[in-house]
């Protein structure tokens, strides 16, 4: 019994225990539980006004925003506003200007009209005052019409010379008073810019040799190395008494400078036979179509004149081995582009027109002769291949007058190409070309009524004509100057600028006995 007693009690207890432990973990349970829902309602609270103050500040900051945008609407609104008020306004001012000027066009139309009207009546009256007159005229004088005719004509003929003689002085004179002074600054201004180095060319090149039995060796055995060399390069070899020197002849600069450097090549190399002459001379041609190639780049790069085809630059590189008078043509036509070039700045025209007619207002020059025609109209076919502007075309076409200039770049390259032509040393003329000219000019000076004698002076660049006294007036000596200018230009091709200078001298001769 008391061990079941006691285990009884033990299971009242255990439960007693379980029990009083569930009530106070129940009381714990919910204690935390409303600590923790506390807690929440806090945390909640806390939520809901930082939200709203969150709320509060952001729609205060969009209020804001929308304000100043507002204001700036506003701001641009207005300034828009004053900008088409002010744009009506010049408008409106603009439309009463053209309105005046349309009523003043309108106004002198109507002047204009009756002034045509009035010079249609005057005609008239004067067409009847005329018949009048010459009615008059054949009554009093006795002269049939055509006799009164023909008087009337060689007095106004004589009035006219005269009118004209005056008008010519009066142009002239105008004409130097307001350009002489300014074309001397430009040329002289774009002259002293240029510098070029001129090479003078001949029709000859001397090749030196380190002794005269150099000579034999060039010759070769039955003259086999001389003859190869002759026929593959087209230069005359003279090897004559003249000491350590064999001169080579050709009118073609090219193969004249290819048959020196093969010969120079191989006088340095010192194997001198057919087969070296072939090898050193097809080398020396490869070498000179470089230079010819480099020289044309180089142009083009002084020049500042980009953008030209490659095989036209070729051309533009042969003119390195062409001379005219003596004269490097390719620093020739360098330095005319440049001439050309500066003047189109000083006045206004179009600079990269009037440098390129001038680099290339010669370009004919470097095409072989086998080719018919001028070096103009070459040059003008080579331009339109390599589809060069018009306007360059032309200044090409009418550097030496083939056609008349009609632009002020042609008239500019014509202009530069006679100052580097006409500059003291830049060419050479044969004395049979001189006195050719010389006796050109003297010619069209005599051909004129009223010439007693003719000098052409200064190296042809100044005529001297003096005149019969008793034939020839003054006023008429004026025109007749005009007039040989004119011939001269026309029928003559010359570098610069010739004088026309008419003399007209009356003398009293008396003797005291």
């Amino acid at each position: 019994m008391p061990i079941v007693y006691y285990f009884l009690i033990f299971i009242f207890s255990l439960g007693c225990g379980i029990f009083v432990g569930y009530l106070l973990r129940k009381k714990v349970s919910e204690k935390a539980i409303g600590s923790a829902e506390e807690e929440a309602r806090r945390i909640l609270e806390d939520a809901r006004k930082d939200g709203e103050a969150e709320k509060k500040e952001l729609i205060l900051n969009a209020k804001e925003e929308i304000q100043k945008s507002k204001d700036e609407l506003e701001l641009e609104s207005k300034d828009r506003r004053r900008e088409f008020q002010s744009t009506e306004k010049r408008l409106i001012s603009r439309e009463e200007t053209l309105d005046r000027k349309i009523d003043n066009l309108q106004k002198k139309e109507d002047k204009l009209n009756q002034k045509i009207k009035d010079i249609e009546d005057k005609n008239l009256r004067a067409d009847e005052l005329v018949k009048s007159q010459e009615q008059k005229l054949e009554e009093i004088s006795g002269l049939t019409r055509e006799e009164a005719k023909n008087i009337l004509i060689a007095d106004l003929d004589h009035e006219m010379t005269q009118e004209t003689a005056i008008r010519i002085r009066q142009m002239e004179d105008k004409i130097k008073d307001s350009s002489d002074e300014t074309a001397r600054e430009i040329i002289s201004s774009v002259i002293q810019r240029v510098a070029s180095d001129y090479v003078n060319e001949t029709t000859v090149t001397v090749v030196d040799l380190p002794n005269d039995d150099m000579k034999g060796r060039i010759i070769g055995r039955e003259g086999r190395n001389i003859k190869v060399l002759e026929s593959l390069t087209g230069v005359d070899l003279i090897i004559d008494d003249t000491p350590e020197a064999v001169v080579l002849s050709s009118f073609d600069p090219i193969r004249r400078e290819v048959a020196r450097l093969s010969l120079t090549r191989l006088i340095q190399d010192g194997r001198i036979q057919p087969a070296r002459i072939e090898e050193t001379v097809e080398k020396a041609k490869e070498d000179v179509n470089k230079i010819i190639t480099e020289a044309g780049n180089n142009a083009v790069i002084e020049t500042g004149l980009h953008g030209i085809n490659p095989e036209l630059q070729k051309y533009l590189g042969r003119l390195k081995y062409r001379t005219s008078y003596g004269q490097n043509v390719l620093d020739h036509s360098i330095e005319v582009s440049h001439l050309a070039g500066m003047m189109a700045e000083e006045i206004g025209a179009n600079v990269r027109v009037a440098k390129m007619g001038g680099l290339l207002h010669d370009i004919g020059k470097g095409i072989d002769r086998e080719f018919e025609g001028t070096h103009v109209e070459l040059g003008v076919n080579l331009a339109k291949r390599y589809k060069i502007s018009k306007e360059v075309i032309h200044c090409i076409e009418a550097h030496h007058n083939d056609v008349e200039p009609q632009s002020v770049e042609a008239f500019l390259v014509q202009a530069a190409d006679a100052i580097s032509a006409a500059r003291p040393g830049a060419r050479r003329e044969t004395l049979e070309s001189y006195i050719k000219r010389l006796e050109k000019l003297e010619e069209i000076a005599n051909s004129f009524d009223g010439i007693e004698k003719t000098y052409a002076v200064q190296a042809g660049r100044e005529v001297r004509i003096l005149v019969k006294p008793d034939k020839v007036s003054d006023d008429e000596m004026t025109v007749m100057a005009h007039d040989i200018a004119k011939r001269i230009e026309e029928e003559m091709q010359y570098p610069g600028q010739i004088k026309v200078n008419v003399i007209r001298e009356s003398k009293a001769i008396e003797y005291a006995k």
